[in-house]
């Protein structure tokens, strides 16, 4: 409920800003133009999603028959989960780590690599798994969806700002009621760096919500803590050669060592993570 709660309170305070920038800058009208460009770019890749990811990273669909303990695995928490079975893929690279895909629970996919299956015990993978499945009941790519239209929205308007102020124009406010062009280079700036770090705050969160519902799927929140924890420490050695577009979708960080910033990254610590789960009473 906290983490849910969080979420709508970060997608309330992106909508706000889209809508002080957007009257900053274009008005009413400009701000609608910005945001139907958004939601057609991100319908597209939103639909598409699961076939882009996949294809990206190689993944191979299993059946059954090709890996039993992993297919079979995935249906038993899914009809715990009361979801659709989803498909089942392994991503062949050495670097352990996982993810889930599809528009819906209808169109899901969950993908393991080859090293999550070498290092990884019964009980932490089913951990891993069940935080993925966490990910399709609780709909984040709808969220992320989102979330990612309204911050590309308001990087659309912080571009045609940035020109305005270059030709002299000021947007939809006169010049003493909004600033005039150096009020409007600074929303430019720093309504889409706010957007980011919000974006990035939304999926921190619904990590959290992901690692608390696989606990309780599971009953066994320790073995996914300790999962995130050996994932951690692969992750520093031999980091994934990831796009940084996707690295939300994966259970940690890929792109970990690499140092990026906590504001901007995708991914909560590990180690606060890791707290929850051992504090998480199921």
């Amino acid at each position: 409920m906290r983490n849910t709660f969080k979420t709508v309170l970060l997608l309330g305070a992106m909508t706000g800003l889209l809508v002080v920038f957007g009257d900053f800058f274009g008005g009413r009208q400009g701000m609608v133009i910005a945001f139907l460009f958004a939601l057609l770019m991100n319908f597209g890749s939103y639909w598409y999603s699961d076939k882009i990811v996949l294809r990206m990273y190689r993944a191979r669909e299993v059946t059954e028959a090709e890996a039993p303990e992993l297919v079979g695995m995935v249906r038993s928490l899914s009809q715990r989960a009361h979801l659709p079975m989803p498909r089942v893929y392994i991503v062949p690279v050495a670097t352990p780590n996982a993810f889930a895909t599809g528009r819906n629970p209808q169109h899901a996919a969950v993908a393991v690599t080859e090293g999550i299956l070498r290092i990884m015990d019964y009980d932490q993978l089913e951990g891993v798994v069940a935080h993925e499945l966490g990910h399709v009941k609780n709909r984040d790519t709808l969220v992320s969806a989102i979330a990612a239209t309204l911050a590309g929205v308001i990087m659309m308007l912080a571009y045609m700002a940035r020109w305005a102020a270059i030709f002299g124009g000021v947007g939809g406010r006169d010049d003493d009621e909004g600033g005039g062009i150096l009020g409007l280079l600074v929303m430019s700036i720093l309504a889409p760096l706010a957007a980011v770090v919000i974006q990035m705050a939304i999926s921190r969160t619904r990590e959290f919500l992901a690692d608390a519902t696989a606990g309780r799927l599971t009953k066994k929140p320790y073995a996914l803590a300790s999962a995130l924890e050996q994932l951690q420490v692969a992750a520093e050695r031999m980091p994934l050669n990831a796009n940084p577009a996707t690295s939300h979708l994966f259970i940690v960080n890929p792109l970990s060592g690499r140092s990026l910033l906590r504001f901007f990254s995708t991914h909560p610590p590990v180690e606060e993570r890791v707290k929850r789960l051992r504090a998480l009473q199921v």
